[in-house]
């Protein structure tokens, strides 16, 4: 009966295991159709007008290249769509130059195909280099050769560039994100994991009984603000490609923007305030861990606080005087101390100073 009784228990802790696994993939995978539902409408809206355009103004009875250019022109990180239209053009533009030049060299079939589809990209990777265009290329190449017909080159042509024209409207002008806000939402999700992290931790030093599981959940939240530091980054060159590439947000380059990327700059050492303190976690000692315990907290809620509003005066004020008070309580380092309590304590304190200059407030002192 106890063997029995155990395997049931293994099974349902592999089922258990199984349904968290399931969960946390449909959680993921929810996730990032909610995130990127902002580009795929705008996606769809460029290729119905492309073909619609295509079919219209140029008279072409399957315009398929209008849509398709307009895609993937615009599958392209922010900042960079405008310049993948252009790409796209150009590899179309190669691949059918090529396509019927050697169409009418050599004539039909496989070897053509072969020889204008690595030609066209051989000559994109040389001029171009974008995997944008080398793709339009190859595309354009190959249709070219197969349709076999002189006049589908200035047809693919005319639709690629109709559909470029949609993506460019399309990405310059009628969905083109604000930077700022688009910077800052990104900095607001990055404080939110750090006051995750740090909560956690304090949620680990305080409880005993279930410390294991507490301290790797707050490892491993502390961790996860490596990526969130690289998307910080990543955004940051968006926004400024979005301002220096869009008319009606060029303005904002000098201004709000500047601001939004120096504070991400500032973050970014924030980060790794953290990341130094999760290397120390595990070999705290519990006298320490007990010590830290609330400053983590406050430092935790001072982060969630700016989090909700990243550029607010208001709350970096309350941040800025929250941290100092944690840095008036702040012990100092002993010279007899554990070495890992000493390296945590300066990694606390210069969390608190990290937080102090991002929100860029000079506190009232006492």
């Amino acid at each position: 009966m106890s063997d029995r009784a155990g395997v049931h228990g293994m099974l349902r802790a592999a089922a258990h295991e199984l349904e968290m696994r399931a969960s946390g993939a449909a959680s993921r995978a929810w996730h990032r159709l909610v995130s990127e539902m902002p580009l795929l409408v705008p996606k769809t809206l460029a290729a119905t007008t492309a073909w619609f355009l295509a079919s219209l103004v140029a008279d072409h009875a399957e315009p398929f290249f209008a849509p398709i250019a307009a895609v993937v022109a615009l599958n392209a990180p922010l900042g960079h769509r405008g310049v993948n239209a252009f790409r796209v053009v150009i590899g179309i533009v190669i691949g059918i130059l090529v396509g019927t030049a050697a169409f009418h060299i050599v004539g039909g079939g496989y070897g053509t195909l072969t020889l204008a589809t690595f030609a066209a990209m051989a000559i994109a990777t040389m001029l171009v280099g974008a995997r944008a265009a080398i793709g339009q290329s190859a595309s354009g190449a190959i249709l070219t050769v197969v349709a076999a017909r002189s006049d589908v080159g200035s047809n693919h042509l005319e639709d690629a560039l109709i559909g470029a024209g949609v993506a460019l409207v399309f990405s310059q002008f009628l969905f083109s994100p604000e930077p700022v806000r688009l910077l800052r939402r990104v900095e607001s999700t990055t404080l939110h994991e750090m006051s995750i992290g740090l909560a956690l931790t304090a949620d680990a030093f305080e409880r005993a009984a279930d410390r294991p599981r507490l301290l790797q959940r707050a490892l491993d939240a502390l961790h996860s603000v490596r990526m969130r530091l690289a998307e910080l980054e990543e955004a940051s060159a968006a926004s400024d490609a979005t301002a220096r590439h869009s008319p009606i947000w060029r303005f904002l380059r000098r201004g709000r923007l500047a601001t939004a990327r120096e504070d991400a700059e500032r973050l970014d050492m924030l980060g790794a305030s953290c990341l130094m303190l999760a290397r120390m976690l595990p070999s705290v000692t519990l006298d320490e861990r007990r010590r830290l315990a609330p400053r983590l907290r406050d430092l935790a809620d001072a982060l969630a606080e700016l989090a909700e509003a990243p550029d607010a005066s208001d709350a970096r004020a309350r941040a800025a005087e929250r941290v100092l008070a944690i840095t008036r309580a702040a012990n100092g380092i002993d010279p007899m101390m554990d070495p890992y309590d000493a390296a945590a304590r300066v990694a606390v304190r210069t969390i608190a100073d990290d937080l102090i200059a991002f929100a860029q407030i000079a506190p009232k002192r006492s």
